[in-house]
């Protein structure tokens, strides 16, 4: 009896060590990665129409994880043209990105200040349906969007999809605040 347990137990600890190498494998032939080295590291990269994050995070040591085949990268920064390419990922390999933004003209002071308060860090803004950057570049001390005075439209998207709109007046040499919860 004692044999037959053994036998039974040395037989499942097989199967469960021939699961455990087949798995990783299984799931990498279903998954690719994209890395995104781009200047500015601050331009917002959107894969498929959704917003993964600033470049920096997937330069170096992160990865952006995506189903193989064809797949639309788009790289916005405010203050510069945004740019689109397409990429081709194949199943258990990373495609790397690297693109540098070409400036836009800035515009013109006199400027009123927008600050975003009380947004997580990663938290997306568009100004006007336009992508501006993150919450964390709109909260610190010397931080924030210059403006030209006028009338705006603010949306602050976080992570979960939650989204907290606003219309603002801009007026010159004032800050004015958004606050996202």
């Amino acid at each position: 009896m004692k044999r037959f347990f053994k036998r039974q137990m040395m037989l499942s600890l097989s199967v469960v060590a021939l699961l455990a190498t087949a798995l990783p494998g299984i799931a990498q032939e279903n998954t690719g990665h994209i890395k995104a080295k781009v200047k500015p590291g601050s331009a917002g990269v959107f894969v498929d129409g959704e917003y993964a994050g600033p470049a920096r995070n997937y330069g170096h040591t992160r990865k952006y994880a995506v189903s193989p085949g064809q797949h639309e990268i788009k790289l916005v920064e405010p203050r510069y043209k945004e740019k689109v390419v397409t990429v081709t990922v194949e199943a258990g390999r990373t495609t790397k990105i690297n693109e540098r933004l070409d400036p836009i003209e800035l515009a013109k002071p006199p400027f009123g200040h927008l600050k975003i308060e009380q947004a997580g860090k990663y938290d997306a803004v568009y100004i006007n349906g336009a992508f501006y950057g993150h919450a964390d570049e709109f909260n610190g001390l010397n931080q924030g969007q210059q403006l030209v005075p006028g009338d705006y439209t603010v949306r602050v998207e976080k992570p979960d999809g939650s989204v907290k709109e606003e219309k603002v007046t801009i007026r010159a040499r004032k800050a004015t605040r958004v606050y996202a919860n």
